[in-house]
C-alpha cells in the first residue's frame, strides 16, 4: 500500500520515533563518508507553489546523498500553470517518477495529488500543517538534550501551519505543548480538541514559557499574509522571544525557529545569535530528516 506523509498523523508515533533515529544515523553515516542508496535509480519531483530555500534545496540534496535524482516542478514552467486538473497530474507523474513533494496553499490541493497517486506524496509545506519541519525539530531537540517525551515546550506567535504540525507532534510524542498565542490568531480550533490531552493555550508568553525545556517561534506574517503585516505587528507586540522571556525557561532551555527570521520582530538577536538557539543545526537537519522519510517510504 502506498504510504503518504501529509501531516504528523500519517505515521504512527513508533515509526516517528524511529525516523528520528534513522536520521541521526544517516547524518552520523554521512559524515563519516557511509554512502547511502536507498533511491539509487529513483527520482524525486517536487511541484512548488510557493517560493522555498530550506525544503527545496534539503529535498533535492536529499535525493541526490540517497543515490538518486530530482527534478523542480513550478506551475509557471508545467501544465498546472495552465489548469491541468490535479488528479491527471498525479496520475501521469505516477508512472514517470517515484515520490512527489508538494508545496502549496490549500491542504485540500495536496489531499487531492494524494488520491490519485499511486506513488508517495509528501507535505512540503501547506497553509494548515508543515510536518517535515517538525520532523527536523525532533530530531535537533533528541541530539542536543535527548528524549522529547515529557517535556514541556512553548509556542510564542501565530497559531500557524507549524503551531499545527507541533500540535500534532505532541499528541503523537507524549509531551506537553504550551501555546501563547494573541486573540485571533489561534490555531484551528478542531485540532486544538483533538490535541486537548497534550496542548493547550496558555494566558500569556510568560506563563507559557515558565519552566519550558524548548521555546518554538515562527514569523508573525506568513507567505501569503503581507498585506496584514502592519496590523499583525501591533496584535503580536509582546509575544517577542527575547532574552527576558527565555529567563523564564528552563535553565537549559533551547530555542528554534523554522526560519526565515526577523530580528527585533517575533525573536531577538540576542536569542536567536545567542547559546540557546540551536536555529542552525535545526535548518541543516531538514537534509537527514527528509533522507529518513524519503528511504521510509520508497522501501
Amino acid at each position: 500500500m502506498t504510504r503518504h506523509f501529509l501531516s504528523l498523523m500519517d505515521l504512527t508515533a513508533d515509526e516517528l520515533h524511529k525516523l528520528v533515529y534513522r536520521a541521526i544515523e544517516l547524518k552520523r553515516e554521512f559524515k563519516a563518508g557511509v554512502p547511502c542508496v536507498a533511491m539509487k535509480g529513483k527520482t524525486l519531483a517536487l511541484i512548488f507553489d510557493k517560493s522555498s530555500t530550506r525544503t527545496r534545496v534539503s529535498f533535492e540534496v536529499a535525493a541526490s546523498q540517497l543515490g538518486g535524482n530530482s527534478l523542480f516542478l513550478s506551475p509557471s514552467e508545467s501544465q498546472l500553470g495552465r489548469g491541468e486538473p490535479l488528479e491527471d497530474t498525479a496520475k501521469v507523474l505516477s508512472g514517470m517518477v517515484d515520490v512527489v513533494v508538494i508545496r502549496t496553499g490549500g491542504h485540500e490541493k495536496i489531499e487531492t495529488f494524494a488520491s490519485h497517486s499511486s506513488i508517495p506524496v509528501i507535505n512540503g509545506l501547506t497553509d494548515l500543517f508543515h510536518p517535515c519541519q517538525i520532523l527536523a525539530d525532533i530530531q535537533t531537540y533528541v541530539e542536543h538534550r535527548g528524549e522529547i517525551r515529557g517535556k514541556r515546550v512553548a509556542w510564542i506567535g501565530d497559531g500557524n501551519n507549524v503551531c499545527h504540525s507541533w500540535m500534532n507532534a505532541a499528541r503523537q510524542l507524549g509531551f506537553d505543548l504550551q501555546l501563547a498565542i494573541p486573540p485571533g490568531y489561534e490555531p484551528d480550533k478542531a485540532l486544538l480538541e483533538s490535541c486537548q490531552s497534550q496542548a493547550s493555550l496558555s494566558a500569556s508568553p510568560v506563563e507559557a514559557v515558565e519552566g519550558a525545556d524548548l521555546v518554538v517561534t515562527d514569523v508573525w506574517a506568513s507567505m501569503g499574509q503581507e498585506s496584514e503585516r502592519t496590523k499583525r505587528l501591533k496584535a503580536f507586540e509582546g509575544y517577542q522571544v527575547d532574552p527576558m522571556l527565555m529567563s523564564h525557561a528552563s535553565e537549559n532551555a533551547l530555542f528554534m525557529h523554522c526560519l526565515p527570521a526577523y530580528r527585533g520582530f517575533e525573536v531577538s538577536a540576542e536569542v536567536i545569535d545567542g547559546p540557546q538557539s540551536v536555529v542552525w543545526d535545526e535548518a541543516h537537519n531538514r537534509l537527514h530528516a527528509q533522507k529518513a522519510l524519503l528511504e521510509y517510504l520508497l522501501n
